[in-house]
C-alpha cells in the first residue's frame, strides 16, 4: 500500500519538481521595514498550498508563522521538503543558523543550520498524528546568541485516502415482520472512515447493496435499510443475507471500500389459519374405559409460529357431545378427546363428533384471509369389554318375623351379565358381613333363606353384601347391600317394672289408693302396648282390695265394710 501510493504521489508530482529545480532559487528578502522572517512551502505543494505557505509579517515581539504542510504515507529515496526559513537578517554570509525545536524535531524532522530547509525523514501517517508544533530560531552562527525570539509554527500531515471504510460492528442482524409494505424500515448500519473527514472526499461515504436485491434497499449517505418488495413471506422464505458496501470518495472510481453483512429475518403475524392434518379420524375405545381417558388426539397444523400458531378446540356438533370433552394441548397443539360420561357397548357402538381448531390470537390486518379455523369428522367406535354382572337393584331391602321357620326364603336378589354373550351368574354371601352365618342364599337364583332363628329383641337389624360371579369369568364380581329387618311377634309376656310392696294404716278409708303399678313388654306392637291388670285368682274373692285401670295408672284401693262401732 505504502509504495502504491509513493510511486502514485511521484508520478503526479515529478513534472512540478522537475519545473521547480529548472527555476532559480526562491529566496524571499524581506524589506528591512518588513519581518526579516520567511516560510516557503514544499516543493511538492507549492502549486496547491501557494496561499496557505506565504511569508507572514514579522511583529516587533517575535515571528509569527504560519503552518507547512506535508503528504502523509509519502516515502522516497531521499527525504521530503517540507518548507524553508529564512530571516531578512541573513544577508548570505552564513553568519546566520536555524535551531528547530518541538515535535518530531531530529527524528521526524530535520533542519538544514545554514539554509532553514526543513525536511521529514520518515514516512508519516496522519492518522496516527494529524499536526505536529515545533518552534524555530535564528542565532548567531559564531555566538549561538538569538538574533530573534523564538516563532512556533505548525506543521500538518495532509491526509491522503489510505483508508478504506470499516463496519467496526458488524455483521449485522435485524429483523422486519413479514407482509410488511414496501419501504417498511429495517434496521441502519454504520461505517467509519479513519481519513480527514474535512479535507478533501477521503472520508465521504457512499452505501450500497451488493447482494440482496429486489428485496431490501438502502438509502446511499444514511444507510437506511428498507424493504424493497411488499408482502415479503416467512412461511416461503424466512432469512435473506444481505452484502453492504461502503465507498469513499463520494462513491467514486478509486475510492476504497469496505462490506459487510446484514442477515434479516422476517418475523411471524398470524397470516395462516389451522388446517386439520386429515378430515375424518377414527378411534375406538372399550366401554369400561375410567372417565376422563385420552379416547385419541386430532391436530390442526398452522404454518405460523409460536402464539401465532395456538388453536383453542371445540366439539361444535354431533351425537357425543355429552359423553365426550376436548381439550388443547398448550405444548403439542394437540386436541385431546376424553370420556366425559361412562358408556354401554350394548346400548349404542359408535359415535360421530364434528370439531373445530380456532386461532386463539386473531390479527385484524388479515383478517380477510380468514377464516382462522378448520373442522373435521371424527369417528369413535365403542368396543365391547367383559363387564361385572348387574344386580336388578342398587340395594335391597328384606323383612321376615322373628319366628320365621328355619330354611324359610326370605327374599330374593337378581343380576344378569350385560355382555352380548350373557355367562351364568353365582350367588353367594360375603360372610365378613354374616358372622354368625344366619342366613343362606341359593348359589343359582338368589334366594335368601334363614339359616339360624331370630330375635327382634336382640337385633332388629341385619346388613349383608351379596357377590354375583360370572360362571365364565370369576374375575368379573359385583356387590349389592341387602338390609334385612326383623319384625315383631308377640312372643314376650309382660312384666311388672319392679317388685312391689304396699302399706296401709289400719284407719286406711274406702277408696283409698294404696300403690301404682305399671308394666312392661319387650314385644313393639304396631299399635303400641295395652295391658289388661287383675289380682291374682286366690284374691279375686278378697272383700278388702280392688285393682282398677284410670288414664294416668293403675291403683290399688282398700274397700273397707261399715264399722258397726
Amino acid at each position: 500500500m505504502p509504495g502504491r501510493l509513493a510511486d502514485t504521489l511521484l508520478d503526479l508530482w515529478t513534472p512540478l519538481i522537475i519545473i521547480w529545480i529548472s527555476l532559480p532559487p526562491c529566496i524571499y528578502m524581506a524589506p528591512m521595514n518588513q519581518s526579516p522572517a520567511l516560510m516557503s512551502g514544499s516543493p511538492l505543494e507549492l502549486s496547491r498550498l501557494s496561499e496557505e505557505q506565504r511569508i507572514l509579517n514579522r511583529s516587533k515581539r517575535g515571528w509569527v508563522w504560519n503552518q507547512m504542510f506535508v503528504l502523509e504515507e509519502f516515502s522516497g529515496p531521499e527525504p521530503i521538503l517540507v518548507g524553508r526559513l529564512h530571516t531578512d537578517l541573513d544577508p548570505g554570509s552564513k553568519k546566520i543558523k536555524y535551531i528547530l525545536s518541538g515535535d518530531g524535531a531530529g527524528t521526524i524532522f530535520q533542519i538544514n543550520d545554514i539554509t532553514g530547509d526543513i525536511h521529514a525523514i520518515k514516512r508519516l501517517d496522519r492518522e496516527e498524528k494529524a499536526e505536529y508544533t515545533l518552534t524555530a530560531q535564528a542565532v548567531d552562527w559564531e555566538t549561538n546568541k538569538p538574533l530573534e525570539p523564538p516563532s512556533e509554527f505548525i506543521i500538518k500531515v495532509q491526509d491522503i485516502n489510505d483508508n478504506a471504510p470499516e463496519f467496526l460492528n458488524g455483521p449485522y442482524h435485524a429483523t422486519v415482520p413479514e407482509m410488511s409494505i414496501l419501504g417498511t424500515s429495517v434496521t441502519n448500519v454504520t461505517a467509519t472512515d479513519a481519513d480527514d473527514p474535512v479535507y478533501g472526499n477521503s472520508a465521504k461515504l457512499v452505501y450500497s447493496i451488493l447482494e440482496g436485491q429486489p428485496y431490501f434497499s438502502i438509502e446511499p449517505e444514511t444507510a437506511i435499510i428498507k424493504t424493497a418488495l411488499p408482502n415479503m413471506d416467512r412461511e416461503a422464505k424466512e432469512e435473506y443475507l444481505v452484502v453492504i458496501q461502503a465507498k469513499d470518495m463520494g462513491g467514486h472510481s478509486g475510492g476504497l471500500s469496505g462490506t459487510t453483512t446484514l442477515t434479516v429475518t422476517l418475523t411471524d403475524v398470524n397470516d395462516n389459519p389451522p388446517k386439520f392434518a386429515q378430515s375424518l379420524y377414527h378411534f375406538s375405545v372399550p366401554e369400561d374405559v375410567v372417565l376422563g381417558t385420552a379416547i385419541g388426539r386430532v391436530k390442526a397444523n398452522d404454518q405460523d409460529v409460536g402464539e401465532n400458531a395456538q388453536s383453542s378446540y371445540d366439539i361444535i356438533d354431533g351425537d357425543g357431545t355429552a359423553l365426550f370433552e376436548i381439550t388443547s394441548d398448550a405444548q403439542a397443539q394437540d386436541g385431546i378427546i376424553r370420556l366425559r360420561k361412562p358408556l354401554d357397548f350394548e346400548t349404542k357402538k359408535s359415535y360421530t363428533l364434528k370439531v373445530e381448531a380456532a386461532n386463539v390470537h386473531i390479527d385484524p390486518r388479515f383478517s380477510g384471509r380468514g377464516p382462522f379455523k378448520d373442522t373435521a369428522t371424527v369417528k369413535i367406535v365403542v368396543e365391547d369389554a367383559d363387564e361385572p354382572p348387574v344386580f336388578s337393584s342398587p340395594t335391597y331391602l328384606l323383612e321376615v318375623h322373628e319366628n320365621a321357620a328355619l330354611n324359610s326364603v326370605i327374599g330374593q336378589v337378581t343380576a344378569r351379565d350385560p355382555d352380548i354373550t350373557s355367562s351364568p351368574i353365582r350367588f353367594s354371601i360375603d360372610r365378613h358381613t354374616d358372622l354368625e352365618r344366619q342366613f343362606n342364599i341359593n348359589a343359582d337364583d338368589g334366594k335368601i333363606t334363614l339359616a339360624t332363628p331370630l330375635d327382634r329383641e336382640l337385633s332388629v337389624w341385619h346388613n349383608i353384601t351379596i357377590i354375583a360371579t360370572e360362571i365364565r369369568n370369576h374375575s368379573q364380581i359385583s356387590r349389592v347391600p341387602v338390609a334385612i329387618k326383623v319384625l315383631d311377634v308377640n312372643d314376650n309376656a309382660p312384666e311388672f317394672a319392679s317388685e312391689y310392696e304396699a302399706f296401709l294404716c289400719e284407719n286406711g278409708k274406702p277408696g283409698q289408693v294404696i300403690q301404682t303399678v305399671s308394666a312392661m313388654d319387650k314385644d313393639d306392637p304396631k299399635n303400641g302396648h295395652y295391658f289388661l291388670y287383675s289380682l291374682l285368682p286366690e284374691m279375686v274373692n278378697n272383700p278388702n282390695f280392688t285393682i282398677r285401670k284410670n288414664e294416668e295408672s293403675l291403683k290399688a284401693c282398700r274397700r273397707l265394710a261399715t264399722d258397726p262401732r
